[in-house]
């Protein structure tokens, strides 16, 4: 990021939030990380539901509000739906370092979903930091195909 240091939205549910907690203290240590911002839940008695986080630590990110967002659940698959129903949001469940690399060199995604049920914090926590280290570039031959998927998201043609 030339520099810049990312702000990185997180945002968790009630079956993510040891995780989301985890994650953001760590992340509140990273050299590149300005700013983390937290849609909560803040404990596991909050029960807001998934959906509602995730939309709106994504609506964060396009917004350019936060540059990149963690979002965790029980498996992150529906962090990871809700995440993508925003406009201009690639969201991917990831948990081996090649779908980490190619999530941002070939996808140029902006959000990151994990499962509390299904990642430990220390894994987590590697993936995450390896995630921030990749910048995509859009003079890449994968910027065609990004260039794709957001124009049919505006137009709904191909």
């Amino acid at each position: 990021m030339d520099g810049k240091r990312y702000v990185v939205a997180v945002g968790s549910d009630d079956a993510g939030v040891n995780l989301k907690n985890f994650i953001r203290d760590q992340l509140q240590d990273d050299p590149r990380v300005g700013e983390v911002l937290d849609f909560g839940v803040a404990d596991a008695g909050d029960k807001t539901e998934y959906p509602i986080i995730c939309i709106k630590a994504a609506e964060a990110v396009a917004r350019g509000d936060a540059d990149r967002a963690v979002l965790f659940g029980g498996t992150g698959l529906g962090e990871a739906i809700s995440a993508n129903k925003v406009r201009g949001i690639r969201a991917v469940v990831a948990h081996d370092p090649y779908s980490i690399e190619r999530s941002i060199l070939s996808n140029n995604c902006q959000v990151l979903c994990l499962g509390e049920r299904v990642i430990a914090p220390e894994l987590a926590d590697r993936i995450v930091r390896q995630w921030l280290g990749y910048e995509f570039d859009p003079s890449s031959p994968s910027a065609q195909k990004v260039s794709l998927i957001t124009d049919y998201e505006e137009s709904g043609h191909l």
